[in-house]
């Protein structure tokens, strides 16, 4: 496949460019800063891209099979970012008529797991006050995404660990998995990408946890 992914200096990014490459697809990596880009290969394309200019980001969607974005905050002081630059790429792609979008969100943006413990619950709503401005915007970011004319998924993952990959994980469509608290980056980006395909996830939100 052609992929294009945003955000692909980031962990969750980086990530998919290096699984994607592995598994022989054709990677756009679209980063403000290419020398921070430490993945190489063949099938790699890197493009510096201007965040918040959809034309300007029109040929690095074009023709793509997907587009896979790890954009968002890596700090409080951030919060408030991933909605305008998903709202670029949302235009970049609507112009160019690609249609398949898979982005990272977080696990509180969701429901509650089924059955969920006094302990899970009470941490979700801690956790939900301390980052209430960054998932503010990422809950505007998946509205952004629903109004949109893409078949879009919202991957909601719960506190992120960078661990290698395992392939080992639990995932609920339109939910979450019940006591998941941790999931690596890797197996994050291995997620999105094995999602690619599935007709199921479209329009959905996804929540991934060991």
């Amino acid at each position: 496949m052609k992929l294009t992914v945003f955000g692909a200096t980031g962990g969750i990014g980086g990530e998919i460019v290096r699984q994607a490459l592995e598994a022989g697809h054709e990677v756009t990596a679209v980063v403000r800063d290419p020398a921070r880009l430490a993945v190489t290969g063949e099938r790699l394309g890197v493009v510096r891209g201007d965040l918040s200019d959809p034309e300007a980001l029109r040929s690095a969607v074009a023709g793509r099979d997907a587009v896979l974005s790890g954009l968002g905050a890596r700090t409080r002081k951030d919060a408030g970012i991933t909605t305008p630059l998903t709202r670029t790429v949302l235009g970049a792609m609507e112009a160019e008529e690609v249609r398949r979008l898979l982005v990272v969100t977080a696990a509180p943006i969701g429901p509650a797991p089924e059955r969920e413990s006094a302990l899970d619950r009470g941490m979700r709503r801690v956790v939900s006050a301390v980052f209430r401005d960054i998932y503010a915007d990422l809950r505007e970011t998946e509205a952004e995404l629903a109004a949109s004319g893409t078949d879009w998924t919202a991957v909601r993952p719960p506190k992120l660990l960078d661990k290698p990959l395992t392939g080992r994980y639990r995932r609920v469509i339109g939910g979450f998995p019940h006591g998941g608290r941790f999931i690596g980056r890797a197996d994050v980006a291995h997620a999105m990408l094995s999602m690619i395909g599935d007709g199921a996830t479209v329009g959905q939100g996804v929540g991934v946890a060991y």
